[in-house]
């Protein structure tokens, strides 16, 4: 996984045209791994369809 990472990471750099140096490659690998990671538990979570979006509140 940490290979299709760094191809994500060189990928979504070249697009942003936003250079990520090598010495904080690292730190975005795993900030990335962990919000993949929550992602995943959220979209897991089975809702019945008759779910309804909340309404907004204001304060």
């Amino acid at each position: 996984m940490a290979e299709s990472l760094d191809d994500y990471i060189d990928a979504v750099s070249k697009a942003l045209a936003l250079p990520v140096e090598d010495g904080w490659r690292p730190a975005v690998r795993a900030n990335l791994e962990v919000s993949l990671r929550l992602a995943r538990l959220v979209d897991e979570f089975a809702l019945p369809d008759e779910t309804e979006p909340a309404p907004i509140f204001t304060v």
